[in-house]
């Protein structure tokens, strides 16, 4: 299964009261990051190979991946040799490539610096804050039918307020978090092919900006329309909404 890119480097500056001593990968919901959320989503569709792109903070991210395993477990500690015994906990049948991507590096560069770990294959790419339940499967599908170097998960945004209809002056539908019915906007969820390497000139280049304006000209970028459930995590209200979906059992990414 191809590797799956999880950007993870950023400042998070509109999470601020979150990411103050931690990147915002590293913001909890449910009790783990939501980076973790993400990779087990992915891991549920075979795909457990991971390269973390990091920046910002980054030894925190890699803390929580030594500290895992044993901090998610039963200790026995014999003090008197320090001997250590972990004791029956499930592990995760992944691979974690941690790599240090630079403080300042903009997307598109933390997708180069990573190009010698993904060689000549196929590989996804995600952003650390955000999560869905679009089928991988069948967006890998999609992308493998359309033989393009690029294609982006498009989906329609929620709208930021509650939505009213009117039947004079009683409301007559109240929801709480309509989705804007016309636009499309970047989902964040990518698969790339090698290729797109060449589209992104260094360090300071966003994905989003050059590179993707580029491989739309070159008619390199299709994208997959999902209607499903999409939600990035930008703000506080973002975190307690996903907190209110974890802890209701109604999370729409909890496919395990």
């Amino acid at each position: 299964m191809p590797p799956v890119i999880i950007l993870c480097g950023g400042l998070g500056t509109r999470l601020r009261e979150a990411t103050e001593i931690r990147p915002k990968p590293m913001v909890e919901i449910g009790g783990r990051p939501i980076l973790w959320h993400i990779m087990k989503y992915y891991a549920q569709y075979g795909l457990r190979d991971f390269l973390i792109a990091l920046g910002y903070k980054g030894e925190v991210v890699k803390r929580y991946f030594l500290d895992h395993y044993p901090l998610n477990s039963d200790l026995t500690i014999h003090l008197g040799t320090g001997e250590v015994r972990v004791h029956g906990s499930e592990r995760e049948d992944w691979v974690v490539q941690l790599r240090e991507t630079g403080l300042d590096t903009k997307t598109g560069g933390r997708v180069k610096r990573l190009a010698s770990w993904i060689g000549r294959q196929t590989f996804l790419m995600t952003y650390g804050d955000g999560v869905c339940d679009v089928d991988l499967r069948r967006l890998l599908a999609f992308h493998r039918s359309h033989g393009r170097l690029a294609t982006v998960m498009a989906v329609r945004p929620p709208a930021r307020f509650g939505g009213l209809k009117f039947n004079g002056e009683l409301v007559c539908e109240f929801v709480e978090k309509p989705q804007i019915g016309e636009g499309w906007i970047n989902g964040g969820f990518f698969i790339l092919e090698p290729g797109v390497f060449d589209y992104i000139e260094g360090d300071q280049t966003f994905f989003e900006r050059e590179p993707m304006e580029r491989l739309t000209r070159d008619e390199q970028l299709v994208a997959y329309r999902h209607e499903g459930f999409w939600q990035c995590m930008d703000t506080l209200r973002d975190v307690e909404l996903l907190e209110h979906l974890w802890q209701s059992g109604t999370a729409p990414w909890k496919i395990w």
